[in-house]
C-alpha cells in the first residue's frame, strides 16, 4: 500500500540502471574474452513470461570473433533485478566498468 515506506532493492553488481527506464550490462565471452555490452529499455525490450515475470533474454554474439552464448536478467514486478544467468560467458561487474 504504501510503496515509498518500503526498502530499496540493493542494486545487481552485474546490471546498472542509468535511469529509470534503461539498464546496461557488459558480459565477457568465454572463449576469447571479449566484452559485449547491452543497453535495454523497459518499454522494448524487457518481457513477461507466462507466470508472470519480467526478464530480458538476448543471443549473444561477440563482433570480432563471433563467440556465441545467451544472456538472462530477470527482474520482480517493480522492476528489481532478481538474478542474471548466461551460457558462454561471464558477467563483468559494475565495479570494474571503465566509462
Amino acid at each position: 500500500m504504501f510503496g515509498f515506506l518500503r526498502p530499496k532493492a540493493a542494486p545487481n553488481p552485474y546490471v546498472r540502471q542509468d535511469d529509470p527506464q534503461t539498464y546496461r550490462v557488459r558480459v565477457r565471452t568465454q572463449r576469447h574474452g571479449e566484452t559485449v555490452e547491452f543497453r535495454f529499455t523497459k518499454g522494448a525490450h524487457i518481457g513477461i513470461d507466462d507466470s508472470g515475470n519480467y526478464f530480458f533474454r538476448k543471443p549473444v554474439v561477440s563482433p570480432r570473433f563471433l563467440d556465441r552464448g545467451e544472456l538472462l536478467v530477470q527482474f520482480d514486478n517493480r522492476y528489481n533485478v532478481t538474478g542474471v544467468s548466461g551460457e558462454g560467458l561471464d558477467f563483468v561487474p559494475v565495479s570494474e566498468w571503465q566509462d
